[in-house]
């Protein structure tokens, strides 16, 4: 496995507290959304956002010859806060961005100021399998996560029975209407936004189906989470999750169980998207947690 090049950018003064933010799996960084990223900017943070590779900006790969798991993918985060001169940081991380920071907080605590988790699951619980078993309609055994809302596992079915888009037009609409279910039935969906979203997204990628390799890279690395491990965490933690969550429902409060001291905040209306209405309550609650 070759280290691939990644993308990255940042905002605010050099000196201001750091926030990296770790987008989830396929997805750019770009998915923070531009005014999120400015309202923590404009309250004193350094704010980093990176796309991870095969998605966006970053290098691409020929996976059959070239194969990385998600270990791999955790380590980018460590070479983002090296390029950025960085020992340490605040991480914030969504979905599988969120199970990325968890790991970095257990195997390394030294790095993480501060541990923000939204919309995601908890580490070691097996979350992928879940999906699985939901997607094939396997009985989930005892003990397991809660499964995605229905809507979310019958678009998913029909997404990955559909012959691929034909065009441009086509998948950018495939994208929106993906967006749309992910936002969730808790708050308006913007449809204009969306699309000026999604055609961002397509027009950056250096190959936009290159991000199927994440799929991939789970598969070639099945062992990747530590088992009950997250008592484990010793930075202050903040777990968000949307009232709305559809793919995730009630997971945030399964992490927040298992790491000492975490609080759980939940935001009316919110799917696991990060709409406008929910900007101004993340950002402040994000700048109150990383206070130093």
């Amino acid at each position: 496995m070759r280290n691939v090049t990644i993308w990255s950018e940042e905002f605010g003064a050099e000196t201001d507290t750091p926030i990296l933010l770790i987008m989830g799996s396929m997805s750019q960084g770009i998915l923070w959304p531009d005014e999120f990223v400015g309202r923590l900017a404009a309250g004193g943070r350094r704010v980093i956002r990176y796309d991870h590779r095969d998605t966006g900006r970053s290098g691409t790969v020929d996976f059959a010859t070239d194969p990385y798991t998600w270990d791999d993918i955790k380590n980018d985060v460590y070479r983002v806060l090296a390029a950025h001169g960085l020992d340490s940081a605040h991480l914030v991380g969504h979905s599988a961005g969120g199970l990325l920071s968890q790991l970095i907080a257990v195997e390394a605590p030294e790095r993480v100021r501060s541990l923000t988790v939204i919309a995601s699951s908890p580490l070691g619980r097996g979350e992928g399998q879940v999906l699985l078993r939901a997607l094939t309609g396997q009985p989930q055994p005892q003990g397991s996560l809660p499964e995605p809302e229905q809507e979310f596992v019958e678009f998913l079915r029909a997404l990955m029975a559909a012959p691929p888009a034909r065009d441009r037009p086509a998948l950018i609409d495939s994208m929106i209407a993906e967006q749309r279910v992910l936002h969730g039935t808790g708050l308006p969906f913007d449809e204009d936004a969306a699309r000026r979203l999604q055609e961002r997204v397509y027009s950056r990628a250096r190959d936009l189906s290159a991000a199927s390799h994440h799929r991939l890279a789970a598969g070639a690395g099945p062992d990747f989470e530590p088992v009950d491990a997250l008592h484990r965490v010793k930075a202050p933690t903040l777990v968000i999750e949307g009232s709305h969550e559809p793919v995730k429902p009630g997971h945030g409060a399964l992490i927040a169980e298992q790491i000492p001291g975490a609080r759980l905040m939940t935001v009316a209306g919110m799917g696991h998207t990060l709409p406008l209405e929910t900007h101004q309550e993340l950002a402040d609650a994000i700048l109150t947690h990383t206070a130093e």
